[in-house]
This record gives C-alpha cells, sequence and structure tokens, in this order.
C-alpha cells in the first residue's frame, strides 16, 4: 500500500513560541486520518505547513511522493484542499466555480462529472449566494477532488452543518477513502472523528502525543468504563463504599452509575454485593469509554496553552 503522506520532524516557530516541535505522521491511500487537538495545540499550523500555505522552519513533508517545501507547484498538483469555509463570489455558479479551478491542474475533471458526483446537478447554475450551508460544502469538496488529488486534506469540514447535512458529507468524505485517496481531516467534533476515521493523531503543545485506531487509543490511554446497573428495589446507600475500583459512583433509589478502570473486578463485586442486599439485578450496562474522554485524558493539562 502506498503512503502519500508523509511528515517528518515538522518545525515551526513564532517568535519566542515553538508552536509544532518534531511532529511526525503518515496517511496511506485509502485511509482517513484524523488529526485532533485543542486550540493552540498546533493543529492548524501543521496542517498549513502540509497544503504549503505556510512554509515549516524545519522537517519533511511529501505529498504523492513530491517534497512540499522544495516543490510546492508539483505538491499542489497531487492535493486537494477543503478548508473550513470557502470564499467564492456570490453571483458565481458551482460549473463556473470547477470551470475556473479546473483551469489551473493539468488534468482536471470535467464539472459535469464533478457535478453529479457530488450531488449538485440541480444547482449547477444556481448563484453561489443562494446554496445551502450543505450544498456549499458539496461543492467545496467537488473543488477539492477537480484535480483527481492523491491527497485531500479537509480542515472542519462540517463546521455549522445540519444533521442531514452533516450525514451527506460524511458520506462523500468516505467515498473519498474508498476511491483510494488519502485523506487528512481536523475536526472538533470528536464523536465525528471517531466515526470517519480510520487512525486519529492527537497533538497538544506542538507534538503528537498519541496516534492510532480510536479503539486502541481507547485502550492504551486507560480511560475509564462506565456501568449503570439497575436494581429490582433500592440500593443500600453504602452498596460501594470501600470499593477502590469503583470511580465516581452515583445512586438514585435502584440506580447506580459508576467508572471503573477494571471492570471485570468491579462488577463482579458490585454484583456480589447487591446479592447479598437480597436484591437482583434487572439492567446491567457496561459501555467503554469514548474518543472524547480519552482526548480529554491525554490534553487535559491546559494552563500555559498559547
Amino acid at each position: 500500500m502506498s503512503t502519500p503522506v508523509v511528515v517528518r520532524d515538522l518545525r515551526k516557530r513564532y517568535g519566542s513560541i515553538e508552536a509544532v516541535r518534531g511532529v511526525n505522521f503518515s496517511v496511506a491511500a485509502g485511509e482517513i486520518l484524523g488529526l485532533l487537538g485543542p486550540n493552540g495545540a498546533g493543529k492548524t499550523t501543521t496542517v498549513e505547513c502540509l497544503v504549503g500555505l505556510r512554509e515549516a522552519d524545519a522537517g519533511t513533508i511529501e505529498v504523492g511522493g513530491v517534497d512540499v517545501r522544495r516543490q510546492p507547484a508539483e505538491a499542489r498538483q497531487r492535493l486537494g484542499v477543503a478548508l473550513q469555509s470557502t470564499a467564492l463570489p456570490d453571483q458565481i455558479t458551482p460549473r463556473e466555480s470547477l470551470r475556473l479551478f479546473g483551469a489551473f491542474y493539468r488534468d482536471p475533471l470535467a464539472p459535469e462529472v464533478l457535478l453529479a458526483r457530488f450531488g449538485l446537478e440541480d444547482k449547477a447554475e444556481a448563484a453561489y449566494a443562494t446554496l445551502s450551508g450543505g450544498q456549499r460544502q458539496k461543492l467545496a469538496l467537488a473543488l477539492a477532488f477537480v484535480n483527481r488529488p492523491e491527497v485531500v486534506v479537509l480542515d472542519e469540514p462540517t463546521t455549522g452543518l445540519d444533521v442531514h447535512a452533516r450525514h451527506e458529507l460524511h458520506s462523500e468524505i468516505r467515498r473519498l477513502r474508498d476511491d483510494g485517496c488519502a485523506v487528512v481531516l481536523t475536526t472538533h467534533q470528536l464523536a465525528e472523528a471517531e466515526a470517519l476515521c480510520d487512525r486519529v493523531a492527537i497533538i497538544d503543545r506542538g507534538t503528537i502525543v498519541a496516534e492510532g485506531a480510536p479503539d486502541s487509543l481507547r485502550a492504551s490511554a486507560g480511560a475509564a468504563q462506565s456501568v449503570a446497573l439497575r436494581a429490582s428495589r433500592a440500593l443500600p446507600p453504602d452498596l460501594v463504599a470501600g470499593l477502590n475500583e469503583v470511580l465516581s459512583p452515583a445512586q438514585a433509589g435502584e440506580r447506580l452509575t459508576f467508572r471503573t478502570r477494571d471492570v471485570t473486578r468491579a462488577v463482579p463485586e458490585v454484583m456480589r454485593r447487591v446479592a447479598a442486599a437480597g436484591l437482583e439485578v434487572r439492567e446491567l450496562e457496561v459501555r467503554e469509554s469514548s474518543l472524547e474522554e480519552t482526548f480529554l485524558r491525554l490534553t487535559r493539562d491546559t494552563e500555559g496553552r498559547s
């Protein structure tokens, strides 16, 4: 499998602030990598260096085998970019904008092909100002795909969209991946990253602090699982007293919720105590920690972040 994106020891400084300090990651063809991080963590600077909007101080950035720093024009032929907001003239139409953007590339796709692919045929001649938020984001994806890119970078692509528009855009992003593109996705919606990304890289204070599939990241970060239990009658108030494996317990009548990092020890002991109290367990749910919980655990020290 080819690796169209390779970033090694990327560094960028703004005066006395080292915004990016030794970032390393790669993205394979047919893979979606989510680049996540708190505000000020270095995520935006990393993306701007990757797409050639900002010059890195040091490091290697390759897109489709081309060195972005040494051959920026050639790298752009292999790269598609959709930023958080796309600014186009109010009166330009989707067909006109696709024709215009295509003129910058050696082998562009025809506007008709892109309009059909991204469901914009009915809006081909509509003024940009009349398009909905979802239609504008679809057009942004179509513009990013006009040059048949090996790599597509999507910066907060679903910000401000309603549920239906976001769902449709997710389907289009998966299609890019399924067509063999290497996709780099930045988002503040961690549930979105969990649903879309094959791997995520969490950046904090200018460096990658964790990387891997969402499931493996949750496991390696040691995030606690959530447990919810409902008994046949009201539970004794001291049911989980002294159980070190039980974290943040909350009781209300016959219901108990808590968190634990050792579910195989905590749950059997809690159930034994329920039985000893002469009660039955009517419902029991154990839920894995979310990517959001893992993210917060890995980046919880925000003091002094710029």
